[in-house]
């Protein structure tokens, strides 16, 4: 078997990114085989774009193995509108998002939940949209979408909360409402059930490569909505109860 071209499978998403042309699979030999070597690519490609200010991490379920992406800066936004152009596709997620106050050094831990928690300074409403570098959304691979940064568009954070102690995200109550029309209203949501669980294993694990979690980042933690693909113009408002709210137009 020829070896693993990380340079070519890098090549080809900082492209995609730059003209906005769609991959319909990632070039032969450049295709990631396991979770280490979609980590590698998606890392180099962040490197390149610029400092980690950001992450989203989510599980499908309880127990499962978390998985991570991280994030620039050029797609995390504190505002109500975006242009359309920005996007291939619009998948609409409720979110709730963590921002760190000072540093978890990967050499400092581990860390328990107790430690990460104390580390957070504000808690945020937030918006992920969901968008894809491939021209099929979910075509391809799980490793290839996990080298395009998890299928990470952009996201927009809400008024951050400093008093967020008393809120317990399993229990959260959230809406979303798509151009006015409630499209969910439920109580928790998150397929990882506890989004803490998913920050302590970021802390440990997922953000070791990239020197850990450090003051400023922000960490969204999965959709506690689904995701709704919707197409432009459009208003997507989530709400959490107690916590805050957050609109996006796109348009």
């Amino acid at each position: 078997m020829p070896p693993f071209d990380i340079d070519a499978a890098v090549a080809a998403l900082l492209d995609a990114r730059r003209t906005g042309t769609r991959l319909d699979v990632l070039p032969e030999g450049a295709r990631p085989g396991s979770e280490a070597q979609a980590y590698a690519v998606q890392d180099a490609v962040v490197r390149a774009l610029g400092p980690v200010a950001g992450w989203k991490v989510g599980a499908p379920s309880a127990t499962a193995t978390p998985a991570r992406a991280a994030l620039n800066a050029d797609t995390i936004f504190e505002t109500e509108t975006l242009p359309a152009s920005l996007f291939h596709l619009i998948g609409a997620e409720a979110e709730i998002a963590y921002r760190f106050g000072r540093d978890l050094p990967p050499e400092a831990g581990p860390y328990d939940r107790d430690a990460v928690l104390a580390a957070v300074e504000t808690l945020h409403p937030a918006i992920e949209i969901a968008d894809t570098r491939f021209t099929v959304f979910g075509a391809v691979d799980p490793h290839s979408q996990r080298a395009d940064q998890q299928n990470h568009g952009v996201l927009v954070l809400g008024p951050g909360l400093r008093d967020w102690r008393h809120l317990d995200p399993v229990t959260q109550a959230v809406r979303l409402a798509i151009d006015g029309t409630v499209l969910h209203e439920k109580v928790g949501g998150n397929s990882a059930v506890d989004p803490v669980r998913l920050l302590v294993w970021l802390a440990n694990e997922g953000a070791r490569s990239l020197g850990g979690l450090k003051a400023g980042q922000v960490v969204t933690t999965g959709s506690c909505t689904g995701t709704d693909f919707v197409t432009a113009p459009t208003r997507i408002a989530a709400e959490f109860p107690g916590l805050g709210s957050v609109a996006l137009a796109i348009g």
